[in-house]
């Protein structure tokens, strides 16, 4: 996911929150009604958000990504996959601030539905026994229930509280002073409670209800019929099985009762049957469908060549740059691990990284010298650059001292430099052939093939140099 970099960066920091207490009743569910959803690494995830949230209050420490990528033994871009699973599934929502060039995450941990809601849900219910099958989801579902009071075997007889208590007018109650007093006490504070959990919801849904409320008047179909209720659910049930306005119709046609209502579980159950049988009795399996979030402002196409490779750089993770480099072979986990250490400690921003990862490759005859990356990047951190741009200028103009601190390191123990090598220089640094760079690393577009043999014709380029 190349603008996984865009999203987020192992220096971000982040604290997280939980919306309300935490319970353990509230892990069982995750572990056995959500996990077989989400998969491992969202829980393992959702589970050390919760550890690092304070025993009995709502906060945690604050930190950075790369501690937890190191806990998780996760990289970033599976982190950020799991993130977005679970603010899809309704466990997670993210709130994110930007001061300067520092990002700050707020992952407040959302309860997960109680068992009751999961399994009438219409949708999480359905996924889940697609995933487990019959038998295991009857388990569950005993699990997690039991034998209710019959209606006629008791009769309530519980007193309501104005039987019990009265209000005393009288001294004790408060005065105008202890009242603003205890107003003032109670502003600002956010109570350590149990809150609801929040129900999913299917949003930007391309269902038409007026064209399906066009066909049910040709049917007699009330619209009074149509509730909030049953709305919520032939938006749910549209989104699960697929279904069209006419299919729907349908399907509402079959659950009208002889008092012209619809009934929500008849609802479900007809169209679950619909769904069964146009597809040869499966039902839907959840599936991953994200993408990572465009920038807040909005980007225009490059228009030449040049533009073109400055968006490369910005969009582009180093791993995924190396790989381009050599031809599409995996890099070496010593080099990732430097190219970390260095975005970690240094806070550069991503097309500064690959800008430097560039230069010090045809510097260093493209071994990647950790020295050598991080006396360059710690320079370019004081400098403060922002973008790919401003660190292809700022090598160009500052190569002749980058020269002297190689060549200081080259000296052997009698003080004699080592023959000098004819060193390459990445396309981008010579002015009068910018358009080469572009050559050197295209946008997206191109097909394997097509990027295999530009790979192969830079580096016999290079190789001549």
């Amino acid at each position: 996911m190349k603008q996984i970099w865009n999203e987020i960066q192992p220096v971000d920091r982040y604290r997280a929150s939980s919306n309300g207490l935490l319970q353990d009743y509230d892990q069982k569910v995750i572990s056995l009604l959500y996990q077989p959803l989400i998969g491992p690494q969202c829980y393992s995830l959702y589970m050390t958000l919760w550890n690092e949230v304070e025993v009995g209050r709502l906060w945690s420490e604050d930190w950075n990504h790369y501690h937890l990528m190191s806990f998780l033994s996760m990289n970033l871009s599976e982190i950020y996959e799991a993130r977005l699973k679970l603010e899809g599934i309704g466990l997670l929502k993210t709130y994110m601030k930007q001061t300067d060039d520092i990002r700050m995450f707020i992952y407040e941990l959302q309860p997960p539905l109680s068992p009751e809601q999961f399994f009438n849900d219409g949708l999480l219910n359905v996924f889940l026994y697609r995933q487990l099958g019959r038998t295991h989801f009857l388990r569950l579902k005993n699990f997690f229930s039991d034998r209710a009071v019959e209606p006629g075997e008791y009769r309530d007889i519980t007193r309501s509280f104005q039987d019990v208590y009265a209000a005393k007018i009288g001294p004790e109650v408060l005065n105008d002073a202890e009242a603003q007093q205890l107003s003032r006490l109670e502003e600002n504070r956010r109570y350590i409670e149990k809150n609801a959990a929040p129900v999913i919801k299917i949003e930007n849904t391309h269902f038409n209800f007026d064209l399906l409320y066009a066909n049910l008047r040709d049917d007699l179909i009330p619209l009074r019929a149509i509730t909030p209720e049953v709305r919520e659910a032939i938006v749910k049930l549209s989104f699960l099985y697929g279904l069209n306005e006419l299919d729907m119709k349908k399907i509402l046609l079959q659950a009208l009762t002889a008092d012209l209502e619809i009934r929500v579980e008849d609802l479900r159950k007809i169209a679950r049957s619909w769904f069964q049988i146009e597809h040869h009795d499966e039902l839907p399996r959840l599936v991953d469908r994200f993408q990572p979030e465009t920038d807040a402002k909005e980007q225009k196409e490059p228009e030449n060549d040049e533009e073109k490779f400055l968006r490369y750089l910005e969009t582009t993770s180093p791993r995924q740059m190396l790989i381009d480099f050599s031809g599409g072979s995996e890099p070496a986990k010593a080099d990732l691990a430097a190219i970390e250490e260095v975005m970690f400690a240094q806070q550069l921003p991503l097309g500064v990284v690959n800008v430097l990862i560039q230069y010090v490759l045809f510097k260093t005859d493209m071994k990647l010298s950790k020295n050598y990356l991080e006396k360059v990047a710690s320079h370019w951190a004081r400098k403060k650059l922002k973008t790919a741009k401003e660190a292809m200028a700022f090598a160009k103009k500052e190569d002749r001292q980058y020269k002297q601190w190689l060549n200081n390191k080259e000296k052997n123990g009698t003080g004699r430099r080592k023959p000098v090598r004819v060193e390459k220089l990445p396309d981008w640094f010579k002015k009068e052939d910018q358009k080469t760079a572009a050559a050197a690393v295209q946008a997206d577009g191109e097909s394997l093939e097509e990027k295999r043999k530009r790979l192969e014709k830079i580096r016999e380029q290079y190789k001549k140099g």
